[in-house]
């Protein structure tokens, strides 16, 4: 059984005292807001339409983890008797009850509707029984499960041009992530498809996936774009999108087409502006405060 050491800090010392119990052998650290579920709960992480990110909670809960309630303990003595913890205070310190931990972790993560016939489903689920086309992912290191708004419509572009009986053609995924969008375009009918991202764990994992739901995908690093592409995926964020704007386009072949996400709605006039010079973009999907934007060669 493992306990768990909770103090109650001001902001200003949560960094000093996340650092310590590091040191003093925690074996997890977490910060929460003191205050969630009250009328003085604060939001912390920015969101379409909201302010900018906070530096953190005024009150923050910490909760630290140990492997004996002798380390804990210890911890908690040792702590307080430090210049740095004045204003902190132990809360308490209790017993973790006995979880199936790999259980708990794989019942978040549940099918993704993309459309009422492709979804996305974890390996440890089944799939629904109106899915006719599913996608096996599971959370990895890489952004992408399917479940961002941004995953989300990508996919659903990708679904209409298949299920439509237009043809996807040459694909090029750029940012490719999990692979998510490489493997949703194969399921589709592309015929070859590069993934690539300037991150080497990205491409490993997209190449995990891409086995993993038995589909046959180019993948490395943005080198291995070569050529035109009939589509051009790119799910990253505004300002990687407005710088490159050039070489997106360039990968588009006449009559192609290229699809962009990861742009809030506020954002919309200024990728415009950064793609006028080479095409006409249109936001073609929204939700949740996110757009997918799309141009026509």
């Amino acid at each position: 059984m493992m306990f768990e050491l909770i103090l109650l800090a001001p902001v200003v010392q949560v960094e000093t005292l996340s650092d310590a119990l590091d040191a003093l052998d925690a074996l997890s650290v977490s910060v929460e807001d003191a205050d969630a579920h009250t009328p003085a709960e604060q939001a912390l992480f920015g969101e379409p339409g909201m302010p900018p990110p906070k530096a953190g909670w005024e009150r923050s809960r910490i909760v630290a983890l140990f492997a004996t309630e002798a380390l804990a303990r210890d911890a908690a003595t040792l702590l307080q008797a430090q210049d740095f913890f004045a204003g902190c205070h132990v809360v308490a310190i209790q017993a973790v009850p006995e979880q199936d931990w790999v259980r708990l972790t794989q019942s978040q993560f549940t099918p993704v509707e993309i459309t009422p016939e492709f979804w996305i489903v974890p390996t440890w689920h089944e799939p629904p029984a109106q899915a006719r086309q599913v996608i096996r992912l599971d959370p990895g290191l890489a952004f992408g499960t399917g479940t961002h708004p941004t995953t989300r419509m990508c996919l659903r572009w990708i679904a209409a041009r298949g299920t439509s009986g237009q043809s996807l053609g040459r694909v090029l995924d750029y940012g490719c992530g999990s692979g998510i969008l490489a493997i949703g375009a194969a399921k589709f009918g592309a015929v070859a498809i590069d993934a690539v991202d300037i991150d080497e764990a990205a491409v490993e994992s997209t190449r995990a996936n891409a086995q993993a739901n038995h589909v046959q995908l180019q993948t490395g690093l943005p080198d291995k774009a070569v050529g035109r592409y009939q589509t051009v995926l790119a799910n990253i964020l505004a300002t990687p999108l407005r710088v490159l704007a050039p070489l997106l386009c360039a990968h588009v072949q006449p009559g192609g087409n290229l699809v962009l996400a990861g742009i809030l709605e506020r954002q919309a006039d200024e990728l415009k502006a950064a793609y006028l010079p080479y095409c006409q973009l249109q936001v073609q999907d929204e939700q949740e405060g996110w757009i997918l934007m799309t141009a026509q060669f």
